[in-house]
């Protein structure tokens, strides 16, 4: 099943979807995703819950950027945001309580916080600055950013299940927002988690395909 500009609803196996480039702008935000991917990959390694908690801060950026952008074009054009703004914060929120989560588990040193705060800095900026010009480009690249994270938190579980990470207690944190079980474990935060960004990922590539048209 498609959208009328080709994006597919539904796939065989959802986490396995993988948006194709289809012009410069797609290849541009499919580049950037995966220059950052590598640098993720050579910092962080397998050391998943520290990658977590300074990706998600940047991840928590773009719905808010956009949201801000999206709201201030609607009142200044006097037309309807089409439930946009909503989807964009909640998103922003979403990526958050991931942040907060793994910041419990994690327990990030002091160079992982002095990261993120260098991270989140940058990426606001620039952000903001490639979608108030490039707007399809940007949620582009959030859509990418996205199949990469779907990915990691694979990645993620795969290192739970082998037996390799401790599959340690859920926090109280993620219990009470995702309504998880009492005795809810670490993997069913990833679970919960890697269901979000599958979200996500689907949200901005159709956002993408809305402003190709």
């Amino acid at each position: 099943m498609t959208t009328a500009s080709g994006y597919p609803f539904e796939t065989e196996n959802p986490l396995e979807f993988h948006q194709a480039p289809q012009d410069l702008s797609d290849r541009v935000a499919l580049g950037m995703t995966r220059a950052l991917r590598f640098f993720a990959d050579r910092f962080f390694a397998k050391r998943y819950g520290h990658r977590a908690v300074v990706l998600e801060t940047v991840a928590a950026v773009p719905g808010m950027v956009a949201g801000m952008l999206v709201h201030m074009r609607s009142i200044r054009r006097m037309e309807d945001d089409h439930g946009w703004i909503q989807t964009l914060l909640d998103e922003s929120q979403n990526e958050r309580m991931h942040l907060m989560t793994f910041v419990t588990i994690a327990q990030p040193n002091w160079l992982e916080r002095l990261l993120i705060l260098l991270a989140q800095g940058v990426f606001f900026n620039a952000f903001f600055v490639l979608y108030l010009f490039f707007p399809r480009t940007a949620h582009r690249m959030v859509g990418y950013f996205e199949e990469e994270a779907v990915i990691s938190y694979t990645s993620y579980l795969a290192e739970i299940d082998a037996g390799r990470l401790e599959n340690v207690a859920a926090p109280a944190i993620a219990i009470d927002y995702w309504k998880l079980a009492p005795d809810a474990r670490l993997r069913d935060v990833v679970l919960a988690v890697r269901a979000d960004e599958a979200k996500h990922r689907d949200v901005n590539h159709q956002f993408a395909h809305a402003l190709t048209v």
